[in-house]
């Protein structure tokens, strides 16, 4: 299971790019091209995430966008929370209905723990660890920076 979707995969792209070039502001059309992101989705992501606090926008010919505050401030949560539904989908394997009406499915636990833990690695990652700025825990409780792939002797 992945821990958002696409709508989430693109305004997180979008983001990333604004939290590496802090000191200047960026037009919509270059962020869509850095990020191979169609330039209308790019401006319709930009006026939700300014919308949301998220990023300050100036308009004219020395405009652009930029964060509205540091990378460091702002997780991958607050972001995809803006597209994504909420409440976690009803994942049980036996179907709707069945978990929360007696015994659980035997999968219940399980899937809880999943949807916990992505929640959590959503709103303990930043988007600073796009800059190199911080570092990630994966659920194997190692660490690795952005510039250090896992390989199977570190995991």
């Amino acid at each position: 299971m992945f821990a958002y979707g696409q709508t989430s995969a693109n305004a997180i792209a979008v983001m990333s790019y604004l939290a590496a070039v802090p000191e200047r502001r960026v037009g919509s059309a270059q962020i869509a091209e850095q990020r191979g992101i169609s330039k209308a989705l790019t401006a319709k992501l930009l006026t939700q995430l300014a919308a949301a606090g998220l990023v300050d926008g100036q308009p004219g010919p020395n405009g652009g966008y930029t964060l509205a505050k540091e990378a460091e401030h702002i997780s991958l949560w607050a972001i995809a929370s803006l597209f994504e539904q909420l409440d976690p989908p009803t994942l049980c394997a036996f179907g709707r209905g069945w978990c929360g009406k007696g015994d659980p499915c035997p999968l219940h636990d399980t899937i809880h723990a999943m949807v916990d833990s992505n929640r959590r690695f959503m709103e303990e990652t930043r988007l600073s660890v796009f800059v190199g700025k911080e570092k990630t825990v994966t659920k194997f409780d190692e660490v690795h920076t952005r510039n250090e792939s896992p390989t199977p002797n570190n995991l």
